[in-house]
């Protein structure tokens, strides 16, 4: 995993020893408090009662120092409690970094290594009928911007071409890697977060586990997980082992593990909203407890406000319209890293013209996944369930009355990924 960081000949000077993700500044007085109010305010408009009070409070108290990303400025004021208005273009970066994990996940003086394995991007459309998350491969190849230096802001780190994205958290810190992102797909990211291991287990236990179908016996000793087939519920440390392994799924490669995280994040988003979960006061103040106490955030995503206000945004959207969507690349001469295709436009064009997406059937039919469950029926798929058509034939509407249907953009049949409506499992590694 300690792959070698990029070179920066500007860099030379400057001691190798120190990591390239930051040094992080406290909060002062007043914007501590400002945030305390917000996460009141929040809670109890929520919530109503005193016990909402006194949970905001302990999110302030808990709450992780954060940081200011450029391109936060295009946000303005502070939603309401309800839905967020207009879209929503935030990055979640996964950190490898065993700082501050404990020894369960490994030596982190042996292991310091600070790299973004994990990097997606969350995009909720305008009118929040639609919503995408696009996973970029580890081994990607990108140019990466100029970006300011987290120690020295006065002091912008050199452009760099060519280097894995997973490098870039080191070299830059998050504010670098919203940067390489919004320069790869042409939009701008005003929110982001950095999870490390633990986060990922507590955010999974917030929600009361996920279920996940396993087609075939997944034993992979490097993550510590063993599953047979069936359906698993997961929580905590095994979740977090099932979205990391990937020596016991697909073909062992990164690939293959993204293709298996989307098995986790599909029935997620399946069961947050099956339960209601993202009307649930309890459960919300459980995930933003979670974010906070496990996560680094950008300056605007660490108000609690904005949270519940993009999980009201999400809590409608028709599973079939919630895409995850696999980046598209091809391995390079020699193998060893990935870089994006032509296929990668229609992802970019789609992002930044806001409209839906629909996947190829090919593109769907996915080696490392299979949407057969031989031990569990899948859950019923809310979206297939239609009113017969003499109770509502659609050519009795008036005109005037039907909106127009927002383009859809149809990628090419070598972009992999699924809807949150189709239920797949896991497939175990032969090799």
């Amino acid at each position: 995993m300690n792959e070698a960081l990029p070179p920066s000949s500007r860099r030379a000077a400057k001691s190798p020893s120190v990591a390239r993700h930051g040094r992080l500044k406290r909060h002062t007085l007043w914007k501590t408090l400002a945030k305390g109010a917000a996460s009141v305010l929040a809670v109890l408009l929520v919530s109503g009662t005193a016990v909402g009070a006194y949970a905001a409070l302990d999110l302030v108290q808990t709450a992780k120092p954060t940081v200011k990303l450029e391109s936060e400025k295009v946000l303005e004021g502070v939603p309401d409690i309800g839905a967020i208005d207009g879209g929503v273009n935030l990055l979640v970066i996964g950190s490898d970094s065993r700082q501050g994990q404990g020894m369960a996940f490994g030596d982190p003086d042996e292991e310091t290594a600070v790299l973004n394995d994990v990097t997606m991007l969350l995009h909720i459309s305008q009118d929040h009928t639609h919503v995408e998350v696009i996973s970029f491969p580890r081994d990607m190849l990108v140019s990466v911007p100029e970006c300011p230096d987290p120690e020295d802001p006065e002091d912008p780190l050199s452009p760099l071409s060519s280097v894995k994205i997973n490098t870039v958290l080191s070299y830059g810190g998050m504010d670098c890697v919203v940067k390489t992102v919004e320069n790869l797909v042409g939009i701008t990211i005003p929110l982001a977060g950095v999870v490390q291991f633990m986060g990922v287990a507590g955010l999974s236990e917030a929600v009361g586990g996920v279920d996940v179908c396993v087609a075939e016996r997944i034993e992979d000793e490097y993550t510590g997980i063993f599953l047979d087939p069936g359906v698993h519920t997961l929580s905590g440390v095994p979740a977090l082992q099932f979205l990391r392994t990937r020596h016991g799924v697909g073909d062992g490669s990164d690939l293959g593990r993204i293709s298996n995280q989307y098995v986790f994040l599909s029935a997620l988003a399946r069961k947050l909203q099956a339960d209601g979960t993202l009307n649930n006061p309890a459960t919300l103040f459980g995930i933003a407890k979670a974010a906070l106490d496990n996560m680094t955030l950008s300056n605007a995503l660490a108000n609690p406000t904005y949270m519940i206000s993009i999980a009201k945004a999400m809590k409608d959207v028709d599973l079939s319209k919630i895409a995850f969507i696999q980046y598209p690349t091809a391995y390079v001469e020699g193998g060893g890293a990935v870089a994006p295709t032509a296929s990668a436009d229609a992802v970019n064009l789609a992002l930044q013209q806001d409209v839906p997406v629909q996947l190829d059937a090919a593109g769907q039919d996915n080696a490392f996944t299979s949407a057969t469950d031989p031990n569990a029926a899948p859950p019923a798929d809310p979206s297939a369930e239609e009113a017969p058509a003499a109770e509502a034939p659609a050519a009795e509407a008036p005109a005037a009355e039907t909106p127009a249907a927002p383009p859809v953009e149809t990628l090419p049949s070598d972009v992999t990924g699924q809807s949150a409506a189709e239920v797949r499992c896991s497939v175990a590694n032969d090799g």
